[in-house]
């Protein structure tokens, strides 16, 4: 909204108008505005919660090897985090450009859906919450509508240097008209493309229509039904892992504002013709929108923080979980990103991993007649904190470790360092080849 009121005033010539066509300040601005919201709005959320004992009880004193209690915390804080991202990105971002839409729409999607979950466990007192089946076809949802508006919309698009061959006849004096010489000059297309970015191989990209060429002239189609089903892959997975991170203080919060930093970075650089020429990914015209809205991200990340740190004031419930996950698996997917996933995720995807194999080692005892797990407690955070006094005794734990427990302030804060050196690292992968 601000965007358009000062580009039109921007013609009339009015004193700093035109900063308003830069991302760095537009960004910045939103990244500010959006901590500003969350901290300011934090506080009276937090006042009004306990007002009305909208409340839970995250665990007790028998579960915790500290002694911390956690009783009448509020939950939802989520909400505070999506509307400290929408006004932000409402008023300084281009509403016009798809890629922002789309981002809005997957907020708005996965931030209901995790509400909904939060109301039936709160005011429903079912602990269960929303059925798993209905949270999956929720998250499979978006990720069809988003997978679906990249492949037909016509505003969704690459742009490449390609060589064309042009003709030239030079005219001499003396000798008349020279024969027509062909020389290659570069131009710019414009066209959809179904390539993404893959890491440690050369060239970077891997192209969806290559790997379904077995389907001959129907490739292309189907190279778009893959990219489709990568997209509900993405989204469900990365949201679900989200959600499983959000167990500690400050840990899922944390974890997803850095990683927000590395997606704007690369959102960045993809909008940079120079810069993307020279990393060698995709250069895509409209996705410096993405820097806005992943500015706004981080700001209200941060500014959740000041009331989710370690003790936590507010928990952001799977209304704040889910649309997290959700905004990084759609910012992935829409610069081209979305095989860095597994690394700059790295954190996540490892949360979900030790969950199922959790599960899976345990059904497989089951089935052979005896008791058996692979670690202490999953998610993997948990393992870290979990007493040898509340380890079932009649049960084999595969990778039991010393027994030794630490505080969840410290696995929290150890957590953050590993995904601050995986978001680095999921960026120079841009330059190894």
């Amino acid at each position: 909204m601000l965007y358009y009121l000062f580009r039109f005033l921007e013609q009339f010539g009015i004193t700093g108008s035109h900063m308003w066509g830069y991302i760095s300040f537009r960004s910045l601005l939103a990244l500010i505005l959006s901590l500003c919201i969350s901290a300011w709005f934090g506080a009276r959320f937090i006042k009004y919660m306990k007002r009305h004992q909208i409340t839970e009880t995250a665990r007790s004193e028998k579960i915790d090897p500290f002694g911390t209690q956690k009783v009448g915390v509020p939950t939802m804080g989520g909400i505070i985090i999506i509307l400290a991202i929408l006004v932000p990105v409402v008023l300084l971002g281009r509403l016009r450009n798809i890629y922002l839409i789309l981002m809005i729409v997957t907020t708005v999607w996965l931030g209901m859906l995790g509400g909904m979950d939060d109301y039936i466990k709160i005011f429903r007192r079912n602990k269960e919450g929303l059925r798993g089946k209905y949270k999956i076809f929720g998250q499979i949802s978006i990720g069809f509508i988003v997978g679906l508006t990249l492949w037909l919309s016509p505003d969704v698009c690459q742009r490449d240097l390609v060589l064309v061959p042009q003709t030239v006849q030079t005219v001499n004096t003396s000798s008349g008209v020279s024969p027509a010489k062909t020389t290659y000059i570069y131009k710019e297309k414009l066209e959809k493309s179904l390539r993404t970015t893959i890491p440690f191989v050369k060239g970077h990209h891997l192209d969806y229509s290559a790997v379904m060429g077995f389907l001959g002239k129907y490739r292309t189609a189907g190279g778009w039904l893959l990219f489709v089903l990568m997209t509900i892959l993405v989204v469900t997975a990365v949201s679900n892992s989200a959600n499983l991170n959000d167990g500690m203080d400050g840990m899922c919060a944390g974890n997803s504002a850095i990683i927000g930093v590395a997606l704007g970075i690369l959102a960045y650089v993809s909008s940079h013709f120079q810069l993307s020429e020279y990393l060698n990914i995709m250069f895509i015209p409209g996705s410096e929108e993405l820097v806005v809205f992943m500015c706004a991200f981080v700001g209200a990340l941060i500014g959740f923080l000041w009331y989710n740190s370690y003790p936590a004031q507010v928990f952001m419930g799977d209304t704040g979980s889910l649309a997290i996950g959700g905004i990084i698996g759609v910012g992935a997917i829409i610069i081209h990103k979305e095989l860095l996933l597994p690394i700059l995720c790295g954190v996540f995807f490892v949360e979900s991993l030790s969950v199922i194999a959790q599960v899976a080692f345990y059904k497989l005892g089951k089935r052979r007649g005896r008791k058996q797990r692979l670690f202490r407690r999953t998610p993997i955070h948990d393992a870290f904190r979990t007493q040898d006094e509340r380890l079932d005794p009649d049960c084999r734990y595969v990778f039991r470790g010393s027994g030794r427990v630490y505080h969840e302030a410290k696995i929290t804060m150890r957590f953050l360092i590993v995904t601050v050196l995986l978001a680095a690292f999921a960026i120079i992968t841009l330059k190894i080849r």
